[in-house]
């Protein structure tokens, strides 16, 4: 056996070997004394915004990654911020296969990376249980694997989970129009969500009903979108015609808010505020306009492709997260879903998409 395939096998081994090989880059575990940190050391260590020694090259890492066709502009940013992430690294070899919604194929697309003995695969799954098994085989022939957004069925099939917080997102919406609108308990609030039979829509669905329970608001028009453009429209020019009077609505999704926005201006409709989902840089600027129906948008990363590449170059190295005090790079990673106003929109719009 190779020593880079032992290497691997350590990495996957139980967690407390892995408690007992991984690096912390915070400070020393050994009973040693640490050494008396140079001028050098500090450079190095805090060269670049956030940069720590983990950014230091080090052996060369293949990395093979896959993701749903970029259909949309949240997907394709997907793939283009996890690109971005790995020219970073000048011991990062990115090996891209081409975006697909046919399972098949990204299952034969995860084979052909264990075929080829990459270091690590970062996967967005266009169907999380259907690609659990072959995710499980790479496992188990050594290679670790990111998950990114779509979850496994399986825990065995993945080293670590990069996830969003859907439940979060409706929550973050919800609290922010209870802000808005908490005072006036005969408030109109309308939900456009995205596709009702995915769980991700459930989640902030059950986010968003729970938040305005809080402070005696509830959803009192309620229509279901595709995700696209096209059904956006056509969904809420039906909500608005439905609906004669709406204090704020709450659309899921940036890229068919881009439709949600056409059917809006069609019915010459300004009275109500909207909170958009996902958090485009679209959105972004119509915040930052001042005179949009858009008032805030609720963040769902489109960096967490990125932060696989990150957590896979870092699990490959067998080092840990260095802002971490614990051992190892963990095993689920929820990012937060933070609102966005006019109050804070320059701080996310330089890492928003395009819709």
């Amino acid at each position: 056996m190779s020593a880079r395939m032992n290497r691997r096998r350590r990495m996957l081994g139980v967690p407390a070997a892995l408690a007992a090989s991984a690096l912390l880059l915070t400070g020393c575990v050994s009973n040693e004394p640490p050494e008396e940190e140079t001028e050098t050391d500090t450079a190095s260590t805090q060269e670049g915004s956030g940069g720590t020694s983990n950014d230091e090259p080090g052996e060369e890492v293949v990395i093979g990654f896959s993701a749903p066709a970029a259909d949309h502009g949240w997907m394709g940013a997907i793939t283009s911020a996890a690109e971005a992430e790995a020219e970073k690294y000048e011991d990062v070899d990115l090996r891209v296969a081409e975006g697909t919604n046919d399972v098949n194929v990204q299952i034969s697309q995860i084979e052909g990376f264990i075929a080829e003995g990459v270091d690590a695969i970062v996967l967005l799954p266009f169907d999380g249980a259907a690609l659990t098994d072959v995710a499980t085989e790479a496992m188990e022939a050594g290679i670790p694997v990111i998950n990114v957004d779509r979850e496994f069925s399986s825990p065995f099939a993945a080293r670590s989970t990069v996830l969003g917080d859907n439940y979060g997102m409706g929550v973050s919406a919800g609290q922010y129009i209870c802000e808005q609108l908490g005072d006036n308990p005969d408030a109109v609030v309308a939900e456009i969500a995205g596709i009702d039979s995915l769980p991700l829509t459930q989640d902030r669905s059950q986010g968003f009903e729970d938040a305005l329970s809080d402070c005696g608001l509830d959803v009192d028009n309620r229509v279901a979108a595709e995700f696209t453009v096209q059904s956006g429209e056509q969904v809420t020019s039906s909500l608005l015609q439905a609906a004669p009077e709406i204090d704020a609505i709450w659309n899921h999704d940036d890229d068919q808010g881009v439709g949600v926005l056409q059917a809006i201006e069609n019915a010459g409709r300004d009275e109500f505020f909207m909170v958009g989902g996902a958090g485009s840089a679209n959105m972004m600027r119509e915040i930052q306009s001042g005179d949009s129906v858009v008032q805030a948008t609720v963040v769902y990363p489109s960096t967490q492709a990125a932060d696989g590449i990150k957590l896979a170059r870092l699990v490959a190295h067998d080092k840990g997260m260095s802002d971490l005090t614990s051992a190892g790079v963990p095993r689920t990673v929820q990012l937060f879903a933070p609102v966005v106003t006019a109050d804070n929109v320059e701080q996310y719009l330089p890492t928003a998409f395009e819709s």
